[in-house]
């Protein structure tokens, strides 16, 4: 965390920057940009996932520990539906398949039935920001 900015303004800053993110899966989808759209969507939901995790005075180092410390704190508390953190963890997945992967494309079914998800994904956490 930057610390000229309070816990609050970084936490507004990243869940800005994941909506912001997530509007641009809707250029990449416009021009079948099929992986980008899964990584932009995972980073979207990391975004929200490290808002609220700095909100609550909690830093990581590293993508697992995020997801770690937002299922430990999030979601085995019912906080966040373990629907919403499967999502998030299978956007994980999905990301560093087609980050790594060589010869590896998803299609437009894939991105289309996550984008909707991903979304209600980033209006739960922004929900719990907001609380």
């Amino acid at each position: 965390m930057n610390e000229e900015y309070s816990p609050e303004e970084y936490a507004q800053y990243r869940i800005s920057k994941a909506k912001e993110t997530l509007a641009e899966v809707d250029v990449l989808i416009e021009n079948e940009f099929w992986n980008t759209s899964i990584n932009r969507m995972y980073y979207a939901c990391f975004y929200a996932v490290g808002a609220l995790l700095v909100r609550n005075g909690i830093e990581t180092t590293s993508h697992s520990g995020t997801r770690q410390k937002f299922g430990q704190l999030f979601v085995k508390t019912g906080m966040i539906e373990k629907s919403l953190a499967k999502h998030y963890a299978d956007l994980f997945e999905k990301r560093h398949k087609s980050d790594y992967n060589d010869f590896f494309d998803y299609d437009e079914e894939v991105v289309l039935r996550l984008l909707p998800l991903s979304r209600k994904f980033i209006e739960a956490v922004e929900g719990l920001l907001n609380q």
